[in-house]
């Protein structure tokens, strides 16, 4: 499937939270001809959801074919209307790995379809870190989320559709059906639609298992004088950990943006832990603070740049679903970097060696010793997770009430 390539000829435009993400979907989807597909970790029945909900009701009903995936522990709570208004207008949703609960809890925690990919008409595609849910409008309030995605056309997005269609195939159709929606839908090929080489990247737990961690090390190794990483969840590998110190002591300019007013606590204290090892080695490290940072993005250089949905941590890293797409273009690079420098100059707080805390040096050289044998083997450590193979499935199997309710109303007088 050409995954991994660098595909020329491709126009990306950067899309700044749900402001600037989501009427541009809705627009796409609403000039939709031939074929919807969806996938989300998130879909919430708040504003956004149900605005989302109305867009694919509508497109289905006109004839347009409409597919959804959903992870079963990221949306785990839509109510049967909401579900049989989308299966009654012809819309396929399946759930990606349906959990069941224990005293209220939910046990599918971990290998989750954490990916947030659009392809419309086979001919428009976004990937990136927003979800479908009303945290990513400002309008939620000060726990509103920072987040990318970016939208793309050119030939980068044949690749990307054949990719969607893929995963629907292996977790439900088959490759007879894979092969007949490509000649149904695919156009035979996309015109250059811009200047950009990008490069579809994705992780999962069998071919491609750390594709994206790879791509960036190879990034940073390769930079000369700027890097500039913000992401949400920071604790990566050792290896990743290593290459940025690295750079920052040969001369690079290495800047990471992380979560200083955080969604989850423990997210800024994991990410702590690594202060000193970063900072003594000329890291920059900026907290943003003026809302929770749910942005998964980085550049090097005036060239590379990347966007998508998986953090640097060990349930992206290690066990989740991800996709990222790699661009290479001077123009994209630039707006990125405007956009983080603005955050930086604003929004940021610079954190500095003097303001870590004075613990006793003793503890912290225990504490530093094993969270540095931590990230230095967790990764084959996750294979030992439960290795089951997640399936996609109809939405029943999340929301066996679903069933009940289509009884019913089968038995109701006068209902053939």
């Amino acid at each position: 499937m050409g995954h991994g390539q660098w595909v020329p000829g491709n126009r990306v435009d950067l899309l700044e939270n749900g402001e600037e993400f989501y009427p541009r979907l809705y627009e796409a989807i609403g000039q939709a001809k031939k074929e919807v597909v969806i996938e989300t970790f998130i879909l919430f029945e708040d504003p956004v959801g149900k605005e989302l909900h109305a867009a694919l009701v509508a497109a289905a009903k006109r004839g347009v074919r409409v597919d959804v995936l959903v992870d079963g522990f990221g949306s785990p709570d839509l109510s049967v209307e909401f579900l049989k208004e989308l299966k009654d207008a012809g819309v396929n949703l399946r759930v990606f790995d349906p959990g069941t609960r224990l005293l209220g809890q939910r046990l599918n925690l971990i290998r989750r379809m954490h990916r947030k990919i659009a392809v419309i008409d086979a001919e428009r595609a976004f990937v990136g870190g927003i979800n479908f849910s009303h945290d990513h409008l400002r309008s939620f309030g000060h726990m509103a989320k920072q987040d990318y995605t970016v939208e793309l056309t050119g030939p980068i997005v044949t690749e990307i559709h054949r990719f969607v269609l893929h995963a629907i195939a292996v977790g439900a159709k088959g490759s007879r059906w894979f092969r007949r929606r490509l000649r149904e839908t695919e156009p035979s090929s996309l015109p250059d639609a811009g200047p950009a080489e990008v490069m579809f990247v994705t992780r999962d737990n069998r071919r491609h298992t750390d594709d994206i961690e790879r791509h960036y090390r190879a990034a940073i190794r390769s930079a000369r004088h700027r890097i500039v990483i913000a992401n949400a969840y920071f604790f990566p590998g050792y290896r990743l950990i290593k290459a940025l110190r690295r750079a920052a002591r040969r001369g690079v300019d290495v800047r990471l943006i992380l979560q200083g007013e955080p969604d989850m606590p423990i997210v800024k204290t994991a990410a702590s832990l690594l202060y000193h090892h970063l900072l003594h080695a000329g890291v920059k490290i900026y907290e943003y603070c003026e809302r929770p940072l749910h942005g998964k993005v980085a550049l090097v250089d005036d060239v590379w740049s990347t966007v998508g949905s998986s953090n640097l941590d060990p349930l992206s890293l290690s066990l989740n679903l991800e996709a990222n797409v790699m661009v290479r273009d001077r123009a994209f690079n630039e707006e990125l970097w405007r956009n983080l420098d603005n955050l930086m100059s604003n929004s940021c707080k610079s954190i500095e060696t003097g303001e870590l805390s004075t613990e006793w040096s003793g503890w912290r050289l225990v504490r530093s010793f094993f969270v540095f044998h931590f990230l230095r083997y967790y990764p084959s450590w996750a294979g030992w997770l439960p290795r089951h193979v997640p399936r996609m499935q109809p939405p029943e199997a999340q929301w066996p009430q679903l069933i009940q309710v289509e009884k019913g109303e089968d038995s109701q007088p006068g209902r053939a």
